[in-house]
């Protein structure tokens, strides 16, 4: 159950910074005011490119934005691996 309330959180939190509309490459999570998909980000960073390189690319992105897209899914992963070690 904590886990599902802090899924609500991230939704909330993602919301400043991702905009999830039909009207927009299907519904695709992209970063707020623009067209740019999310998991762009990450097939960079998964390919060891930075951040820096990705904001290049696309320079519609906001460092902020992208900075704090990934801050929060790793403060929401971190407390997963949390509530899953205390329940095991």
């Amino acid at each position: 159950m904590n886990v599902k309330m802090n899924v609500m959180n991230l939704k909330s939190a993602l919301n400043k910074y991702v905009t999830v509309s039909p009207d927009i490459l299907g519904g695709t999570p992209v970063f707020k005011n623009t067209r740019v998909p999310i998991k762009i980000l990450f097939d960079y960073l998964q390919g060891g490119e930075n951040i820096q390189e990705f904001l290049e690319n696309y320079p519609t992105v906001k460092k902020s934005f992208a900075q704090k897209v990934i801050e929060l899914l790793a403060v929401y992963v971190i407390e997963i691996e949390t509530d899953n070690g205390a329940a095991a």
